[in-house]
């Protein structure tokens, strides 16, 4: 392959990304020192953290055995690329063609920037004047044939004090070859991830004694087709700077956002929602002429002090501008206490949208679904957000704690929070299938007492002090036929204000009522009552 074959390419890349992703959306840079984990491995670390010893690619009990007071948070790709969005718009007004790779990463061809801005560096310095009036300040520029020798570029070979690295035409066989082999493994544009073919390759490579790209691309070709096949021919042209791939430039979706700017900043919030109501209209006709509708919806509110209120609305059907409207109205009642000044710009985002056909009206209707919808939106709109709920199971260890009530139009299992997620976490002491079918709103205080008529406790073993013999409720004695227990309840062992222990028993009285009580001190109550 001739070198004349090879594309001179500029690469972008941002370093830990994800923190930087982690800031932009919680408004403001902790000084916590905070690392992103996936599957137990740190993939990005703060600069508060790196200090402290923790590393990417360390174990997250390594990580934190070095930062004691580290903030581990998952990592979460709808974060980074939300984020990473503004990004690329921003490169694309200065140098259109750009090629998202990942989250931190975007490559774009050199000749067109170099053309115009009068060179390579004078290209990559503009770009870097681009994103730093948006707010980022560390990003990496490497400049080298091929898209993959770039990337090294500027991931390996730049700092912070130098962010520019130029390979000069013809010489990245030379630059990538005292790089370890273990780069072909994390290889960007289109290569596979660790544990792939590539992985495998890569660890064969170092089991035989070729550490370097140097080492790779001077074995034989043919030798390395024979054992590897197409796969390793394609990775021994990387190692010797032979990489023909194009650069395929994104097309930018269409810009779905809208937003609108108060000046002087509105204190009312019927004021907001009046002033956003032509903005909802636009949002909303946008879609439409994309043939899309908005299931779900980010409305960010930013005060004139710079606090930012920012929630997805959700949606049982799709919005409509007056359903945008009442999400606006209610994101002002709820966090008053986040804007502590007039609002001065609402900003509205699908967050996650659909074929308008899937939402169309049946010929004859929707029936009894559709009006009641309508009614229920009708009376929320009129009354707020919280005014009408349904109920839903959620998590937790108490039945009545279980019984969560959601919000007409919000939906059960949204979110990394949501109520599926709860149920499926682990609840120690929680009461296994079959639940009981009647939970008491508020506990019903009982008496349970033995054949003598003293009452039964628990003693510090977690074993009854006498065998249960009656069941003491509203004043009305029940024979106890049989009984099962005790199974103990701990709860925030850790926190002497809010620790709590108690001790669950079923019970079936003489009249073949099935009771779940709990003993909690010296206090009986039953929790509910199997049916």
């Amino acid at each position: 392959m001739e070198a004349a074959a090879v594309q001179r390419s500029l690469v972008l890349w941002f370093p830990d990304w994800a923190i930087t992703a982690l800031a932009y959306e919680s408004g403001a840079e902790s000084v916590v020192p905070v690392a992103v984990v996936e599957k137990n491995l740190v993939t990005a670390c703060s600069p508060s953290a790196r200090a402290e010893g923790v590393r990417v690619g360390q174990r997250r009990r390594d990580a934190q055995a070095r930062c004691s007071r580290l903030h581990v948070v998952p990592a979460d790709i709808a974060r980074d690329q939300r984020a990473f969005a503004p990004v690329l718009a921003g490169i694309e007004e200065r140098a259109p063609g750009v090629q998202a790779v990942r989250p931190g990463l975007c490559a774009l061809r050199a000749r067109g920037p170099a053309r115009y801005y009068g060179g390579e560096e004078e290209a990559a310095a503009m770009l870097r004047g681009v994103l730093r009036e948006i707010g980022i300040d560390d990003v990496r520029v490497g400049i080298a044939d091929g898209p993959f020798t770039a990337e090294q570029a500027a991931t390996a070979a730049t700092t912070r004090a130098q962010p520019i690295f130029t390979v000069p035409r013809g010489g990245a066989a030379g630059f990538l070859a005292p790089l370890s082999v273990a780069v072909l493994d994390a290889a960007a544009l289109g290569a596979p991830p660790a544990g792939s073919a590539a992985a495998d390759l890569v660890g064969l490579l170092a089991r035989l004694g070729v550490q370097t790209l140097g080492q790779f691309a001077a074995m034989d070709a043919d030798r390395v087709r024979e054992r590897f096949g197409d796969r390793g021919i394609r990775l021994h042209d990387l190692a010797g700077g032979r990489d023909s791939r194009p650069i395929r430039p994104r097309t930018p979706p269409p810009d779905l956002d809208r937003e609108i700017a108060f000046e002087p900043p509105l204190e009312i919030a019927d004021q907001v929602a009046f002033g956003a109501r032509r903005t909802a209209d636009d949002f909303i006709a946008g879609l439409g002429a994309l043939d899309l509708v908005c299931t779900e919806l980010r409305v960010e509110l930013v005060g004139d002090r710079g606090e930012r209120s920012e929630r997805v609305w959700l949606h049982p059907g799709s919005f409509d501008a007056a359903a945008v409207i009442d999400r606006v109205r209610w994101q002002l009642a709820e966090q008053q206490e986040g804007l502590r000044s007039g609002v001065a710009r609402v900003r509205l985002s699908p967050e996650a949208v659909d074929a308008a056909s899937h939402h169309a009206p049946a010929i004859f209707g929707s029936g009894p679904e559709e009006r009641v919808h309508h009614a229920l939106s009708r009376v929320q709109a009129m009354l707020g957000h919280r005014a009408v709920v349904t109920p839903a199971i959620g998590g937790g260890r108490w039945l009545a704690e279980r019984q969560v009530l959601v919000p007409w139009g919000d939906r059960h299992a949204a979110g990394p929070g949501g109520l599926a997620a709860q149920r499926g976490r682990p609840w120690p002491g929680s009461l296994p299938d079959p639940l009981p079918t009647t939970v008491f709103a508020e506990p019903i205080p009982v008496d349970v007492r033995a054949l003598g008529g003293e009452l039964v406790d628990i003693d510090g073993r977690g074993n009854v002090t006498a065998v249960p013999a009656t069941l003491v409720e509203g004043g009305r004695e029940r024979a106890i036929e049989t009984w099962a227990g005790p199974w103990p309840v701990v709860e925030r062992g850790w926190d002497a204000a809010r620790a709590r222990r108690a001790y669950r028993f079923q019970v079936v009285d003489a009249d073949g009522a099935a009771w779940l009580l709990v003993c909690e001190g010296d206090a009986w109550s039953a929790e509910a009552q199997y049916d």
